[in-house]
């Protein structure tokens, strides 16, 4: 069974540079405190990664 994450956004995109908002709109994220669940793999990693200060995630 693959694996999980549950990203959450922890901070406003307002101020973020283009390409950051678009990789949290890319993750299905809208609103502060909202939660959203994908697949563990590379390319969602990549995406955390890139905006690891505005999200958190737990991996389930």
């Amino acid at each position: 069974m693959a694996k999980k994450l549950l990203i959450t956004l922890k901070k406003s995109t307002n101020g973020a540079k283009k390409n950051q908002i678009a990789t949290v709109e890319a993750l299905g994220l809208k609103k502060i405190g909202q939660t959203v669940e994908h697949q563990d793999n590379d390319a969602i990693r990549g995406m955390i990664y890139r905006v690891s200060h505005l999200v958190s995630f737990v991996e389930e």
